[in-house]
């Protein structure tokens, strides 16, 4: 039916306009326009069969990332496995980024073939266009050396893995945890829900809080005249067993050790105590410690001295 409709518009083509004329009103018809039209769609096409296959290998390598990792025993080897990027959720962190940049840099690509096809077809001479867009991407190049450089800064924070999506981090201007890497733009989300959107060529220094471990550190005040080695050996007594119990034995590499006496300071005695924990679980590990050593000494009987913060004169 389609032939047949074809055929008779070339039949009315002919019968109304001089042989010659019909080859080029047909391309005028048919021809570029419908070229135009298949590359768009070949283009658009092709960019979503890129970005299945790039999101299908990535589930694939995270499913294949637990068999593959060797297993470390004891607390300190899964520290050690996740700061040097061998432990599974890392792993996967480590994939979903590189599939958001290989999405980016094949959507680019891809729309950037697309649209030299199209000026080709439209009859643009490539050459001279090309020539002049080198000396323009130059002239560019000086007036948008910001954008370069957040190009630049993105692939290599992804290449040297310095953070990834899931990833707590402090970029200076921002704490929160990473949503998505692209080759220009971080998205980070704060923990008041805030999505902040940071330029990679603008982070001069990254801090990651989910690589290797974190340390829970409390200071918990006595009188000075309170008897310290006891106060030190009822917070042992408190938190001995922390280590052993659910949930906590996932979030503790190391047992807490007592410091010792951080400060003496108006009478009141700070005693000290570490915990070497997992990667940015140390802040729910103080609470518990400071909410165990509290009741440790309302069963022993000893007191919290309460300071007292003066209000300072006018000026």
């Amino acid at each position: 039916m389609v032939e047949s409709a074809l055929v008779q518009l070339a039949d009315v083509l002919r019968a109304i306009l001089p042989a010659a004329d019909v080859g080029s009103v047909w391309d005028r018809l048919l021809g570029t326009p419908l070229l135009i039209v298949v590359t768009l769609i070949g283009a658009v096409v092709l960019r979503w069969l890129l970005h299945r296959v790039i999101a299908r290998t990535v589930v694939a390598a995270t499913s294949r990332s637990a068999s593959r990792i060797p297993a470390l025993p004891g607390r300190a080897g899964r520290a050690l496995a996740d700061a040097a990027g061998l432990a599974h959720q890392r792993h996967v962190q480590r994939t979903t980024t590189m599939g958001s940049l290989l999405r980016s840099i094949t959507t680019f690509i891809v729309y950037g073939i697309a649209l030299l096809t199209i000026m080709s077809l439209v009859g643009l001479p490539l050459g001279p266009l090309l020539a002049s867009a080198g000396v323009g991407g130059v002239a560019l190049g000086f007036g948008a050396q910001s954008l370069v450089k957040d190009f630049l800064s993105g692939i290599f924070m992804i290449v040297e893995d310095q953070y990834g999506v899931g990833d707590l981090v402090d970029t200076g201007e921002v704490v929160g945890t990473v949503e998505e890497v692209s080759l220009r733009v971080t998205r980070i989300r704060d923990w008041t829900g805030v999505v902040w959107y940071v330029r990679n060529g603008e982070i001069l220094r990254i801090g990651n809080r989910s690589q290797g471990w974190s340390m829970a550190v409390v200071d918990i005040p006595v009188g000075s005249r309170d008897d310290v080695p006891r106060a030190i050996e009822i917070i042992n007594a408190s938190l001995a067993s922390m280590v052993d119990e659910q949930p906590w034995a996932d979030d503790l590499v190391e047992a807490p050790t007592v410091a010792g006496v951080e400060s003496v300071v108006a009478g009141i005695a700070t005693i000290r105590v570490l915990a070497k924990c997992a990667p940015a679980q140390n802040v729910g590990v103080q609470r518990e410690m400071r909410e165990r050593v509290l009741k440790g000494f309302d069963a022993a009987g000893l007191t919290v001295p309460v300071t007292m913060v003066l209000p300072q004169p006018p000026a």
